[in-house]
């Protein structure tokens, strides 16, 4: 079991060697880095923000305040809305409009190398947030870009190579929401009405630390976490009116993935995914949210009773074997079970009480169009006889990408994209070599086989183009009704025996932009790779 106090500890004590370029994987090349450290001042922002990362003592748990990493910020030009704290731990919302240009000055007071990725934006590759781009303690890096995506929820988080797990585990993430004109239009719920939810699992010592549980298994599973935190709070209740809400719904979590449902059986209502809103709603019975996916709900509470209650729940599903198994025990925070010290995904898990605390009879319609889309097709293919693979494999008890673990600036002949086209990429399982223990599921090696994966692709976002499941079985049926397959997307959830087809632009900006797994301990562990786009 590692802490997070002895990992602050340690890099306390590579901040004071001068050697520090040298003595963390991947910034070898530290001499070299080319940092966007100075304002362009032919670039007219329109919103400036000062953000920092930085140590801070919240308070999560009744008690003894817990010790993070903090995003702080401060509005420098623009709007008062651009910028809303959030009480806790997590960064503020930045709010945004299509069009607008946005100047972030970031500043990293933390003893470790840090990097920020707009996740989900279309910016280019010096503005991402690569790895390769990350900052020292001190240091200063000047983001500056367009906001081209049209209006839905997007996020920030560390990238640090290696540390992103850990960077945003003790809180380096916040959320992002976009509007334009076709979303006023529609005159969504708002205002009070539009509710973020920003849903994370995490663990505690007794004295209200952040613990940090990295052993072999759990590094190969991914962290999962005995305490379900909404908007950085345990316990979340929601006082509502009933009307109707539109809910913002990002996972935060470094690897748990969520089967949202209502602990009623209302269906649920989509009307924005990854990349936007949708072209209509659409009506589920649940939601399957891997790691770094958003949803966003309508869901409207007229007609109950007030003084009831309605809980959002992650309900019980079967997709993936290195979540399940023996050795549940009692005494958890939310009732939820453990696998050597960490709660199972087969089991029903309590993430949000919305009180029903007053009664009004105002209440919006739910629109049956939302917002035109088009739909990418085979003829939009800029080659179609070629198809890009993203193979996911293991080779030497480590994840890998079509074969390879990350190089900071390598890629492959595969890898190469050209600018302004558009490609289909097939993601899938490569077990070849695996032997059949492997694809059987039989034992530990075995069970990390089967584990769910999910992809994301940096630059713009992508559409399903199809899912095939080619290992049907009675797992994939608790879970196969819960997937989007519409709208934009910047994150697909690839489950055990899964091959999907997407269609991805890469217009605008040359460069490096990164795909990887967005379970981050797998990331950390080097599943993730370039695209180099010229």
């Amino acid at each position: 079991m590692t802490n997070i106090d002895y990992r602050r500890r340690q890099f306390l004590q590579y901040a004071a060697l001068s050697t520090l370029a040298t003595t963390l994987p991947g910034f070898a090349l530290a001499e070299n880095r080319e940092l966007n450290q100075t304002p362009n001042k032919l670039f007219k922002a329109d919103v400036e923000i000062a953000l920092t990362a930085q140590t801070t003592d919240v308070s999560i748990l009744p008690g003894a305040h817990t010790h993070v990493f903090k995003y702080h910020g401060k509005l420098l030009k623009g709007p008062q809305t651009a910028l809303k704290e959030l009480p806790g731990y997590l960064g503020p919302i930045l709010n945004f409009e299509q069009g607008q240009k946005v100047r972030i000055y970031f500043y990293n007071q933390l003893p470790e190398p840090c990097v920020t990725h707009w996740h989900g934006m279309h910016v280019p590759q010096v503005m991402d947030g690569h790895p390769m781009y990350a900052i020292y303690l001190g240091e200063q890096y000047v983001y500056e870009f367009e906001v081209k995506n049209p209006a839905g929820t997007n996020w920030y988080h560390s990238h640090a190579h290696e540390l992103t797990a850990t960077q945003v585990y003790q809180g380096l993430a916040g959320l992002i929401t976009i509007s334009d004109e076709a979303e006023r239009k529609l005159d969504l719920p708002s205002g009070e009405f539009d509710i973020p939810l920003i849903i994370q699992d995490r663990s505690f010592t007794n004295g209200n630390q952040l613990r940090y549980m990295l052993n072999r298994h759990q590094r190969m599973r991914g962290f999962l976490g005995d305490t379900i935190l909404v908007n950085g709070q345990e316990n979340s209740t929601i006082p509502v009116k009933t009307r109707a809400y539109r809910l913002r719904i990002l996972n935060g979590s470094n690897s748990r993935i969520y089967k949202l449902g209502w602990n009623d059986g209302t269906p649920m209502t989509a009307i924005g995914t990854d990349g936007g809103l949708l072209e209509k709603p659409e009506t589920l019975p649940y939601i399957m949210l891997a790691p770094a996916e958003r949803v966003e709900l309508w869901v409207d509470f007229s007609g109950r009773k007030p003084g009831s209650d309605l809980m959002l729940q992650s309900l019980a599903y079967q997709g993936s074997a290195a979540h399940m198994g023996g050795g549940m025990g009692g005494g958890m925070r939310q009732g939820m079970g453990r696998m050597d010290g960490a709660p199972v995904q087969n089991e029903v898990i309590s993430i949000a009480k919305f009180h029903i605390a007053e009664q009004i009879s105002d209440s919006p319609k739910l629109p049956t169009e939302l917002v035109p889309m088009r739909r990418l097709n085979s003829q939009d293919i800029s080659n179609p006889e070629k198809t890009i693979p993203i193979a996911i494999g293991m080779r030497h008890m480590a994840f890998q990408l079509n074969g390879r673990t990350f190089d900071m600036q390598g890629h492959t002949e595969l890898e190469k994209i050209p600018v302004n086209s558009v490609q289909k990429i097939r993601i899938f399982h490569d077990n070849h070599g695996m032997g059949g223990g492997m694809r059987g599921g039989r034992g530990g090696m075995g069970m990390m086989m089967a584990m769910p994966h999910p992809i994301h692709l940096h630059g713009q976002q992508f559409q399903i183009l199809s899912r095939k499941q080619n290992n049907l079985s009675g797992a994939y049926e608790t879970v196969r009704d819960g997937f989007i397959n519409n709208g934009w997307k910047d994150t697909v959830l690839v489950m055990p025996g899964e091959e999907i087809e997407i269609i991805k632009p890469f217009k605008d900006y040359t460069g490096l932009f990164l795909y990887h797994c967005h379970n981050l301990e797998h990331e950390d562990m080097g599943m993730m790779r370039n695209f180099f786009v010229s």
